[in-house]
């Protein structure tokens, strides 16, 4: 028995000799640009054989397989990598390099100059319609809301989007890829336009403040492009009340979810509230508006989805004001306005490629009449009377090179007609610009991309060609640090108020130059920016006297001697509800360098619509328990300069010159908002009411935004607000879609 048990222990020590000594040891090293990757998994594949990397990127395992066999390599940022092995009696050892694995979503993405909110995933700061509603003193608009993010000026009493020392009018706005020309109501001087659009049309905006796509053209400074919406999640209704407007509107979805439509109808009127508020302005005809849209989607059995949007827009108003005038006590100007604009786009996939082709029409009509009234008795009026048609078209192809690079080019065409009849004067102004782009995105890597077009147009009117290159960089410094570098030049036809005659003119210019500094992670923004614009070949501008007994005058485009540059320094923060819960809150301050001499400034002078330093903050909280949202936004802004510029005859020759000048008063507006949502946990409720109290300059400040002087110079009068707090009180009401989840998460 003994010796059969030694027998049997020497056969398992036989074995075991055997098997160790069939064993394969199979190690090395995997590394990503000459350093280790950890946590790599490598497997012998249909095998349960392997091992993961350590700190340094080495591995090691043994095996008892024989013949041929296939390594893999895996981790979530890289490539796989799949290596080929005939494993014999010898032990093996293998160094591999890995590819980054390219990805949409970890990929770096070019943002200098643009703070986008058309995909969370990639965007640099979100400004969504709940952001915009919530920004108290923003009044619900878009433009307002971008008042309170860096690059942009407040400037009160005009129209537009004024970004980094530009004119409103320098920069524009899209709609779904398609201009909008008449993107603001009609309005009287002092006192500017609102926003036409309902923010619930859009579901996401991308801002530039500079160096933007080679896909869009004809500004100078900046522009805003707006993305409608698709189809609704459901249908439903709305409504809504307050002392100034009623509104309503319905979304009809389908049954099979492919197509739907809808229409808003809404009426407002001012004079209850000038019987309540001290209103600075005095409105003979109390401002009111009639308006409506409608719109249409679908999509096609070939995956093609089309979008209608069409809107009408009517308003009045009147305005008497002291009078500059010698001889008569009140100034009054009274407004007749329409306009409407109709948007049609199509998009579909082919294979590899993607095309979309968009197309509207605009018509605008601006009445207005000029009088005076002495004594009670009103003067003849004077009519100015401008109507204008605008069509845009444009189509762009783009093809995916990888998921991260891209191929795109297209044509546009701008048609503009225009009417202008004041007393003796008519003018007829029409211009065909057409343009043809193309645009790559480059990923070299998830670190580093590139963005590189060119634009290029002809301009019918002018009769001249341009070409505008642009170029962008991005990489990323570190896990949640990206910098930016981008570069464009950019050209505009001259504003057709200024042509009353045939010139020799020619395209306006401007260069970008915009570096960023952005840390981005869940929740938390931080953005640092620094930019200088150059701007070459603006319009000069003089005044001629055509009747002095009645003082009459008229602007002339003389030249494109016009220049300036505008710099400065931008920061960005932006903590969502990370460091203090429930709050969402932004701070915003830009510094900004510029000085122009174009128009009829007779020198180099900071423009006008330029304050040096803009401070914005906006704060949102939440209230779960009371069913509360309370927002709270502030701007300051250093004082503006003003002039008032005249014109004499030297040598036979106008020559402009410096009058009256000074600096206004800095600018400061405390806002407060408070939305109130009863049904919040309701189960089973069918109607979802949402209450606002909005107060917009809650401590009365009374701001300025420039001056008009009379004729001599020697009277002037303050441009201020309509009025200095503004209470509103509101009621808003859905049916069949519950805004529960949306409140909640988005501080409503």
């Amino acid at each position: 028995m003994k010796t059969q048990g030694q027998n049997i222990l020497f056969l398992i020590l036989l074995l075991t000799s055997i098997m160790g000594y069939s064993q394969v040891k199979i190690s090395g090293k995997v590394s990503f640009k000459n350093k280790g990757v950890a946590e790599v998994n490598v497997t012998l594949k249909d095998t349960y054989d392997g091992a993961t990397t350590d700190a340094q990127g080495n591995f090691t395992f043994e095996t008892s397989e024989k013949g041929a066999h296939t390594i893999t390599f895996t981790h979530p940022k890289y490539e796989n990598v799949e290596r080929s092995v005939s494993i014999e009696n010898q032990d093996i050892s293998l160094n591999i390099d890995l590819k980054e694995q390219i990805s949409e979503i970890d990929a770096v993405v070019v943002s200098a100059g643009s703070i986008e909110a058309s995909d969370k995933k990639r965007a640099t700061a979100l400004l969504t319609p709940i952001d915009i509603y919530t920004t108290a003193g923003a009044d619900g608009q878009i433009s307002s809301a971008l008042t309170y993010l860096p690059g942009v000026q407040k400037v009160g009493g005009t129209e537009g989007l004024f970004i980094r020392g530009g004119t409103g009018t320098e920069s524009k706005i899209f709609m779904d890829g398609s201009l909008i020309n008449n993107y603001f109501s009609n309005s009287v001087p002092g006192i500017a336009g609102r926003d036409q659009f309902n923010t619930s049309l859009f579901k996401g905006n991308v801002f530039s403040s500079g160096g933007y796509s080679a896909l869009y053209g004809q500004a100078l400074s900046g522009a805003l492009m707006l993305e409608s919406v698709d189809l609704p999640e459901e249908t439903s209704y709305n409504f809504g009340i307050s002392p100034i407007f009623l509104s309503a509107g319905f979304q009809k979805l389908g049954d099979n979810k492919n197509y739907s439509y809808g229409a808003t109808a809404g009426y407002s009127l001012l004079s209850l509230m000038q019987k309540v508020l001290n209103f600075n302005t005095d409105f003979v005809e109390a401002p009111q508006g009639l308006n409506g849209d409608l719109n249409f989607r679908f999509k096609t059995k070939s995956g093609g989805f089309f979008k209608y949007y069409g809107m009408f827009n009517s308003n009045k108003m009147g305005v008497r004001s002291e009078s500059l005038k010698p001889g008569s006590d009140f100034s009054l100007v009274k407004l007749n306005g329409k306009n409407t604009f109709h948007n049609l786009s199509f998009k579909q996939k082919f294979g590899k490629y993607l095309l979309n082709v968009g197309g509207s029409y605009s018509y605008n009509r601006s009445d207005l009449h000029f009088s005076t009234e002495t004594n009670d008795i009103e003067s003849n009026r004077s009519q100015l009377l401008t109507d204008g048609n605008y069509v845009n078209f444009k189509a762009v192809l783009e093809r995916k090179i990888n998921r991260i690079s891209a191929l795109r080019g297209g044509v546009e065409l701008n048609n503009t007609d225009e009417n202008l009849n004041f007393e003796a004067v008519q003018k007829h102004y029409k211009d065909l610009i057409s343009s043809a782009f193309v645009e790559t995105d480059l990923g070299f890597s998830n670190a580093l991309s590139a963005k590189i077009g060119v634009r290029a147009e002809h301009s019918s009117f002018l009769g001249k060609d341009n070409i505008a290159p642009r170029f962008a960089i991005a990489y990323r410094l570190a896990k949640d640090w990206t910098t930016s570098l981008a570069y464009g030049i950019f050209y505009q036809n001259p504003e057709s108020k200024y042509i009353n005659g045939p010139a020799n003119l020619g395209f306006q210019k401007s260069q970008h130059y915009i570096f960023q500094v952005q840390r981005a992670s869940e929740g938390r923004t931080l953005r640092f920016e620094a930019f200088y614009k150059k701007y070459d070949q603006l319009i000069k501008t003089f005044n001629i006297t055509q009747n002095k007994e009645q003082n009459q005058q008229i602007q002339t485009a003389l030249n494109n001697d016009g220049y300036g540059y505008a710099k400065g320094l931008e920061f960005f923060w932006r903590d969502n509800k990370k460091t203090f819960e429930n709050i969402d809150y932004w701070i915003s301050y830009s510094y900004l360098d510029s000085k122009r001499d174009f128009l009829n400034y007779p020198v180099s002078l900071q423009p006008s619509f330029a304050a040096e330093h803009t401070l914005s903050a906006v704060a949102k909280r939440f209230i779960p328990e009371w069913k509360l949202g309370v927002n709270l936004s502030y701007t300051y802004a250093k004082g503006r300069p003003y002039y008032d510029i005249a014109s004499t005859f030297k040598d036979g020759k106008a020559v402009n010159f410096i009058r009256n000048e000074g600096t206004l008063k800095d600018y400061n507006a405390l806002n407060f908002s408070v939305n109130y949502l009863p049904n919040i946990g309701k189960k089973d409720a069918k109607a979802f009411p949402v209450f606002v109290l909005s107060i917009s300059n809650i401590l009365g400040s009374k701001n300025i935004y420039g001056y008009n002087f009379s004729a001599n110079g020697s009277r002037s009068s303050a441009i201020v607000p309509p009025v200095n707090t503004f209470v509103f009180i509101g009621a808003f009401i859905s049916f069949g879609v519950d805004k529960t989840d949306d409140a909640i998460n988005n501080n409503l």
